[in-house]
């Protein structure tokens, strides 16, 4: 008889190199089995077919999560010229084929009416919801709904190795925006159509992919070894500036109310002494009032 999996208590932020072909929840629960942490959560999925870097939170990290997501996101992309898909990467089905004759110097020039905002059609296959229901689940009925138009902004667009057929790219983006609609659109701007051939995330905010660690790895390790992959707590919040509270500030912060400390108003970081307490936010009149608290953790 199998014996019942012991659950612990496990806080921290894990960077993960993610596999192509592993959804992002299935990432979630082989590093949650590892950890053998009681809670976790992801800070926005990653499509299956791309891999790179997915922060985890474990823990009190979890009610950090939401923090990242709007967050600038960086990915080194393969783009494929002359096919369009139905899903508008590699495995979709394909819908047309179109001879490509473009230089360099004209896929330099595409790329240009790229840069800086710019108005996104999300894609059918995607998690947005329609009436309650991911856009993807209807597609795969072979239904299309009509999508508005959303500006997003791409701060960085760079060219990598181009040949014929196919280049790979660089690309700093804002949040929502869709990597696959980009190749799309590209090779729509190019008169050949395009899809998405490879995605790999390589950074999330002020977080890099050269920081992040495999699951293949992670299974090698020893508890302890395991343990030194993961980051504090508050590590998501990194860009916001620290309020330190003495003993009776902590308290009352803790217990929800507000505490006058006189700080740069705005969202910030709040401890007593070396204990993360929570995120807080500073009025415009010096006055700290609790956001998410936590129970305390000792960094």
């Amino acid at each position: 008889m199998t014996a019942c999996k012991s659950w612990r208590r496990v806080d921290g932020v894990l960077l993960l190199d993610k596999p192509s072909g592993m959804t992002s929840n299935s990432a979630l629960q082989s590093a949650r089995r590892l950890y053998s942490a009681a809670k976790a959560g992801h800070t926005g999925t990653l499509d299956p077919l791309a891999s790179g870097l997915l922060p985890l939170c474990f823990g009190e990290a979890t009610k950090f999560s939401t923090d990242l997501l709007a967050a600038d996101k960086s990915y080194e992309c393969e783009v494929v010229f002359g096919i369009s898909t139905d899903t508008g990467d590699a495995d979709g089905r394909i819908l047309t084929r179109s001879p490509v004759g473009f230089s360099a110097a004209e896929l330099e020039l595409a790329l240009q009416g790229f840069r800086g905002p710019i108005r996104q059609v999300p894609p059918m296959y995607s998690a947005l919801k329609r009436a309650g229901r991911p856009l993807h689940e209807l597609a795969r009925q072979g239904i299309e709904v009509e999508r508005e138009p959303r500006e997003v902004c791409i701060h960085e667009l760079r060219l990598g190795d181009f040949s014929v057929d196919r280049c790979r790219l660089l690309v700093r983006c804002s949040k929502g925006t869709y990597v696959r609609s980009l190749a799309m659109d590209l090779g729509s701007a190019l008169g050949c159509g395009a899809h998405l051939g490879a995605l790999r995330r390589v950074a999330v905010g002020p977080l890099q992919i050269a920081d992040a660690v495999s699951l293949d790895v992670l299974a090698t390790l020893t508890e302890e070894d395991r343990q030194g992959w993961l980051l504090p707590p508050d590590a998501l919040l990194q860009s916001l500036p620290r309020v330190l509270l003495d003993e009776a500030g902590g308290e009352r912060f803790l217990h929800g109310n507000r505490v006058d400390v006189g700080a740069t108003a705005g969202r910030c970081r709040v401890y007593a002494g070396s204990r993360l307490l929570g995120l807080g936010e500073v009025d415009a009149d010096g006055s700290l009032q609790p956001r998410r608290v936590l129970g305390g953790l000792e960094q």
